[in-house]
C-alpha cells in the first residue's frame, strides 16, 4: 500500500492510476505513466550501435510493467521484480524527484551505508560539476 503523499501525487500525474515500475539500481523504481512516456522518448537520443547503450534500454524497457494501483492505493510488484530486488518483507519506500523507488530494507540500508562512507567525496564532485546544494 502506497502512502497518501505518493498516491495523490501519482494521481496528479496519472489521474487513471497507471504507474510504470521497472528494474535499476537493485530496487524497483516507478514512475507516473506520464513520466515513463518522457523516459521512453528519452531513448531515442542514443545511439543504438553502442552495445552499451543497447543493452541498458533492453535491461531497462523490458523489465517495465505497467500497474494500476487500486481502489485501497495499492500495487502489486510482478513476482520477477521483487526477485530482481530481492524485496519480501520489509520495504522501503523512498520518493526521488519525479519518481519513488522501492527497495528491499536491508538493500536500502547497505546503500544508505556506502553512500554516507562516500559523502564527502560525492559531495566534492557535484560541486566540481557545477552542482551547488544549498543549505
Amino acid at each position: 500500500m502506497l502512502p497518501p503523499d505518493f498516491r495523490d501525487r501519482i494521481m496528479e500525474k496519472s489521474p487513471d492510476g497507471n504507474i510504470m515500475i521497472t528494474n535499476f539500481d537493485g530496487c524497483v523504481v516507478a514512475y507516473p505513466f506520464s513520466e515513463w512516456e518522457e523516459i521512453e522518448k528519452s531513448f531515442n537520443k542514443l545511439n543504438m550501435a553502442n552495445r552499451k547503450f543497447r543493452d541498458f534500454h533492453r535491461f531497462f524497457i523490458s523489465g517495465a510493467s505497467l500497474i494500476t494501483l487500486d481502489k485501497q492505493g495499492r500495487i502489486l510488484i510482478p513476482p520477477y521484480l521483487r526477485s530482481y530486488a530481492e524485496i519480501s518483507k520489509e520495504v522501503v519506500l523512498a520518493g526521488v524527484g519525479r519518481k519513488f523507488e522501492i527497495w528491499a530494507l536491508p538493500r536500502f540500508e547497505e546503500q544508505r551505508r556506502k553512500m554516507e562512507q562516500d559523502f564527502d567525496g560525492i559531495m566534492d564532485s557535484l560541486a566540481e560539476n557545477g552542482f551547488e546544494l544549498r543549505f
